[in-house]
């Protein structure tokens, strides 16, 4: 019943690679999304061998976007940045690269044309991806990141801007930063086949000081983990779900412990009983 659970390496980000994959190998766990810090680190080369090797997937590679840099100059490099990551998104198998906006340049406060910033930058990149058979997951972040990490803040937006493209573009569905939204299983059931990415934490409060940091295992908090699923898996989703936590005590965990607690509550709360 887990078999399409995966780790996002964020939820262990204190392991290499090798450690990390290690480790979902012992748990059960037959999935693993990347990020690119490590995957540098490691060598592209090397860390889809060690993934393959011990029998699992790269579910997605984490993460391109940042497209509303203030100057024609850092626009460029974002550009080309997100095209390296593409390429890496290709050798390490991934077929998914998510997408984190980016947020209101430095010194703007024109939030409509942050927004046709990140339509531009993927329409320079909807060609490379396609090249490279990877797609291009937008991935919406709660509102309270709008400022600094994305100003695409809902599925509905990020449909918007998909749906001008082929259906290499779509949507990375992070339950933690879209439960909210009151029109969120009607955006899923539009997204449909662009559901290309589905990720899971849960909403745990008080929020720490750096409420990138706020997220808990699921069960945790408060989010309706079963309705959204049977929402996800109605608009025809069969792929994997990313267990994706940023949280210093889970970081500080022993990684076995976070990979069992994983599986538990994905189980409990996820699965239909």
């Amino acid at each position: 019943m887990t078999g399409r659970l995966a780790l996002n390496q964020a939820t262990t980000r204190h392991l290499s690679i090798e450690q990390a994959v290690r480790q979902c190998a012992e748990a059960g766990v037959r999935g693993i999304g990347l990020w690119r810090e490590p995957v540098s680190e490691t060598g592209a080369d090397r860390a889809a061998r060690l993934v393959r090797q011990a029998g699992l997937t790269v579910t997605s590679l984490c993460r391109g976007g940042f497209l509303t840099a203030a100057s024609a100059e850092g626009r460029a490099a974002a550009i080309a940045d997100n095209r390296r990551a593409i390429e890496q998104a290709a050798q390490v198998g991934a077929g998914v690269l998510a997408l984190v906006c980016g947020g209101v340049p430095a010194g703007s406060r024109d939030l409509r044309g942050a927004r046709d910033m990140v339509a531009d930058g993927i329409a320079e990149l909807a060609g490379p991806a396609a090249d490279h058979g990877i797609s291009l997951a937008i991935e919406p972040l709660h509102p309270m990141f709008c400022a600094d990490r994305s100003v695409i803040s809902t599925a509905a937006q990020a449909l918007d801007i998909a749906e001008r493209f082929g259906p290499h573009i779509g949507l990375m569905l992070d339950v933690y930063h879209v439960w909210w939204d009151p029109d969120i299983e009607a955006s899923i059931a539009r997204a449909g086949p662009r559901i290309l990415g589905y990720q899971l934490s849960d909403w745990v409060l008080p929020l720490p000081a750096d409420a990138l940091l706020g997220r808990g295992h699921i069960g945790d908090g408060c989010i309706d983990f079963r309705r959204l699923d049977q929402a996800v898996r109605a608009a025809g989703y069969d792929g994997w779900s990313e267990v994706e936590i940023f949280n210093e005590a889970v970081w500080a965990a022993p990684a076995e412990q976070t990979l069992r607690t994983m599986v538990e509550r994905y189980r409990l709360h996820v699965i239909e009983p």
